[in-house]
């Protein structure tokens, strides 16, 4: 999907030389066509005008003479729009930032009696979520909003379509389009999202993509004001020190400071829009373990009466705490749809993981198919040469083939681990496909860690590759193993965040947590259901509901690595200016979609939709719809029956307004969840950056079916056609045409053909 939107990009830059803007007036340069395809996405929020019809392509100023092409563009041409500013506005709270970018564009490539879709890409940072968006068309005074509804209520709004240009690009562009804008127009987009913050070594590190390619600076010799403007609020919750940033991407000016907050702004007059992701890094704690327990009161629209609590603990960047030793059994899912990249890639972060153990640790790798492959029949320490041994076996024996068959290698690594209470035992799975038998997977492990006899029973910390692997599975298999999990559909690069989940799963520093406080409650509900260890790679957030009351200090229990005891008492406080039901949003969907996915209960999708709707954050029981909010009389004409004495009357105009009425329903965008994974696609072995091809549906299997035919003979085409004949037959043709237009005739010729040359 990526590639084929660089593909349209490419062929949009392309059209946009067309474009004259005037004697002496230097064209801004474009990527090398034969440079990767990487160069023509987005790297910032960008709009596109989506062109079907070459022919349009002009200056909206001053039409220019521009030779003829014989083509239509299918799939459309994106030609990246002239942006005319730019704000940003970032408000972070623990590890989570919640973004709002507004921008301005001009649609300077379509003439002006011509109208065209817009298409909005949204690059985001770490695990984004596109949480709404509005847009303003100033031209002709149209505004769209969207709308977070369920499933079913979906059916309530009329006219209802599905954006097939909504959908993620990579696992973090997300795109959706604005309908039916006109050449010369000048609209803003507002988006608001969130995503996460980068823990490491007592830092975190905040990225958000902000960089602009030099095609989208405006062109011309009238002189416009260019402004780009960041604003930064950082709370990291800490009491006792103030945010240090030790890194910023732009120059920053401290507007506020107090105890654990920051607001900084950054605003100026460009030459050229920025040409740099914008980045800050600060510390949230210096030396050894910290945190508090932060509690806030339900807010009045909030369906539960249950109060929200937040637990945080920053591992910080004490490098004397003793590590656990590790015993780690690696799972390789080596079928065929991992060949290629995927594999290779694999490979390499496998080798990083098993750099950063130390001699005494032990391992072992086991790759299956339909069958397994053990690197050894027992577990091996990991020495200079036992990871030599290692390189040369995966070169030789990882070769991608067969089908997935994920317990028999499960329960192989289980066993593997039996017998040695040294040391934390982690299963690390990595995988691309979804199995029959996920359900009784779980179950499997489930019994298999609780009658573990050591002390510290074995985790499990889970990857996903691609949309075809149920993420929810892989989810849950880690709550049940007490271990980590992360997922990604950008197939192009995730070495890095295959080790960096190996990082959080092995730097254990305090197993077996406790937090008896929970006791003193009257009830609890606990996200994650388990308590994680605590480990250098991570910080420790345990959040829920509750009711009760919490005493002025907590304490967490663990054992470390020599097997003593370790105790922390963490202090109680009201979390005034934090919306914790926002923040920590994200993470309990997530975890109450895996439970309502293993547990088969509606009762608890339910619970899931109502979460989402309440906090803004879309799930897999939850619809994005893109909705026209303004009423004024144009539109009021346009909704109204059509009498067929108007069409008689001016056939053309009424046809042109029943196409602009089809071209403005209610947008449905694409889903931004994982899913269930594609056990069709998995037993296809379809390679994890491809896109299953879907069965059309029947509307989808007639406009095929009639294509050929609709290019040439259409309603617009025929009253063309007509127009030549006598009266008395374009008299009866318009009637014929005003009684198929309650069948949506005419806004099928438009969705097919395009007729707009009126």
């Amino acid at each position: 999907m990526s590639e084929e939107f660089a593909i349209r990009v490419e062929q949009g830059l392309k059209l946009s030389r067309r474009i004259y803007y005037g004697k002496g007036i230097t064209l801004p340069p474009v990527p090398d066509p034969d440079s990767s395809p990487e160069n023509f996405l987005p790297t910032a929020i960008t709009a596109y005008a989506s062109i079907t019809d070459p022919v349009a392509v002009d200056n909206p100023d001053v039409p220019s003479y521009q030779p003829y092409v014989h083509a239509r563009c299918d799939p459309s041409a994106l030609v990246p729009l002239q942006m005319l500013g730019i704000e940003m506005r970032v408000d972070s709270w623990l590890d989570t930032a919640f973004v709002t970018v507004t921008g301005r564009w001009r649609v300077h490539c379509v003439m002006p009696s011509k109208h065209f879709d817009c298409c909005i890409a949204v690059p985001m940072g770490e695990k984004g979520s596109v949480l709404g968006a509005e847009i303003d068309v100033l031209t002709n005074e149209k505004s769209y909003k969207t709308k977070l509804v369920t499933e079913e209520e979906t059916s309530d709004f009329d006219n209802v379509h599905k954006d097939k240009d909504s959908r993620f690009l990579k696992s973090q562009i997300y795109t959706f389009k604005i309908p039916h804008v006109a050449g010369g127009s000048i609209f803003s987009v507002n988006v608001n999202w969130s995503q996460k913050l980068i823990y490491r070594e007592g830092k975190f590190h905040l990225n958000v993509p902000f960089k602009f390619p030099a095609y989208v600076f405006p062109v011309g010799k009238a002189e416009i004001s260019k402004r780009e403007k960041i604003v930064l609020n950082l709370n990291s919750c800490v009491n006792g020190g103030e945010i240090a940033c030790s890194y910023s991407s732009h120059p920053l000016k401290v507007i506020h400071r107090e105890t654990g907050k920051l607001s900084c702004e950054y605003e100026a007059e460009v030459s050229s829009w920025s040409r740099n992701d914008f980045g800050v890094s600060f510390d949230v704690s210096s030396g050894d373990l910290s945190g508090h327990l932060l509690v806030k009161s339900p807010s009045p629209w909030d369906s539960d009466d249950r109060g929200i609590f937040c637990l945080y603990l920053f591992p910080g960047t004490t490098k004397h705490k003793k590590l656990f030793k590790r015993r780690v059994v690696f799972v390789i899912d080596i079928s065929a749809s991992m060949k290629w990249k995927p594999l290779e890639d694999v490979k390499k972060a496998l080798l990083e993981s098993l750099a950063k153990l130390e001699a005494e640790d032990v391992f072992n790798i086991i790759a299956f198919n339909d069958d397994i492959l053990e690197f050894s029949t027992s577990m091996e320490f990991a020495t200079d040469e036992t990871i030599t041994a290692v390189t040369e076996w995966l070169d030789s024996n990882l070769v991608a083939s067969g089908g997935t068959n994920m317990m028999l290698p499960l329960l192989k690594a289980m066993k593997l681990l039996e017998g040695s209470n040294i040391g934390v035992p982690l299963v690390y799975l990595v995988t691309d496909g979804s199995v029959e038998n996920e359900r009784e997977i779980c179950i499997a492990m489930k019994e298999c860690c609780s009658r573990n006899d050591t002390s510290i029973s074995p985790r499990i910390s889970t990857f996903g590759i691609g949309s075809f692997c149920n993420q929810y599975f892989l989810q849950m298999l880690a709550r049940i193993g007490n271990g980590y999990y992360d997922g990604t559909n950008n197939t192009d690069s995730f070495e890095h965040q295959m080790t960096r989940l190996f990082d959080s799963a092995t730097t254990t520093i305090v197993a077996n947590v406790t937090f008896d406080a929970l006791k003193l409650l009257r009830s609890v509900e606990l996200f994650p259901s388990q308590i994680p260890d605590i480990t250098l790679g991570q910080p420790l957030i345990l959040s829920g509901r509750y009711k009760g009351e919490f005493p002025d200090e907590v304490e967490l229990r663990g054992t470390l690595a020599d097997m003593s005891c370790f105790t922390i008492e963490l202090t109680v406080q009201k979390a005034k200016d934090i919306p914790l039901d926002k923040v920590l949003a994200r993470r309990q969907i997530d975890e109450l979609t895996a439970r309502a996915w293993f547990e088969d209960k509606k009762e608890l999708e339910e619970k899931v939709t109502r979460l989402s709707i309440q906090t803004g954050f879309p799930s897999e029981y939850t619809q994005i719809l893109l909705l026209l909010i303004n009423n004024d009389e144009e539109e009021k004409t346009i909704g109204r029956p059509v009498s067929i004495k108007e069409i008689i009357r001016n056939p053309s105009y009424q046809i042109h307004k029943q196409m602009q009425r089809n071209s403005e329903r209610t947008s449905l965008l694409g889903k931004q969840g994982f899913g269930f994974g594609n056990l069709v696609a998995t037993l296809k072995n379809v390679p994890p950056w491809m896109e299953e091809p879907k069965e059309p549906e029947g509307a989808e299997i007639l406009l095929v079916a009639a294509s050929g035919v609709v290019d040439r003979v259409c309603c617009m085409c025929c009253l063309r056609c007509v127009s030549k004949m006598s009266d008395q037959c374009t008299i009866v043709f318009s009637q014929l045409c005003a009684a198929l237009a309650c069948f949506q005739c005419i806004g099928c010729c438009f969705e097919v053909c395009g007729c707009l040359d009126l």
